[in-house]
């Protein structure tokens, strides 16, 4: 399938939903296998041309990596960063906002979940959901500002 023009932030939430679905992995970083929540955004923004190959990049290295492009509200191809109830500074969760109010990510897994099997368990995979959605929300970054396809 041939794809038509697009800048890096539409063919990176393109490429998201050819993910939707995919089981959740614990530390996984492959299209086959799965992916966690950072593993999934790696490989999408790495797929453009964002991100190269080396670096930090869990939740943490990309929060800390994007820190001059904070936004204060969410939009299409923005990262939005969770912190858990009980680390409210600590991040732990990353994921793609497809809009204002939806985002897609690998989620509903954790350190446990390291197969398929575990993944259906435990209803973790690649879905979309609101990105408010009861989590304390750290921030939201632009990994495409300033990019010249914008």
């Amino acid at each position: 399938m041939a794809l038509q023009k697009r800048n890096k932030r539409d063919l990176a939430i393109f490429l998201a939903f050819r993910f939707l679905g995919l089981p959740y992995r614990w530390g996984g970083n492959d299209p086959v296998d799965g992916f966690d929540c950072s593993g999934l955004i790696v490989e999408l923004l790495k797929s453009v041309g964002v991100l190269g190959r080396k670096g930090d990049w869990s939740s943490r290295g990309l929060w800390s990596g994007f820190q001059d492009n904070v936004r204060s509200h969410p939009e299409a191809g923005f990262l939005v960063f969770y912190s858990s109830k009980a680390a409210p500074d600590r991040i732990t969760h990353v994921e793609m906002c497809l809009d204002s109010e939806l985002a897609i990510g690998a989620s509903g897994g954790g350190s446990k979940t390291l197969t398929e099997e575990d993944a259906a368990h435990m209803d973790a995979y690649i879905k979309v959901r609101p990105i408010d959605r009861g989590r304390p929300i750290v921030g939201y970054v632009d990994p495409f500002a300033g990019d010249a396809d914008e």
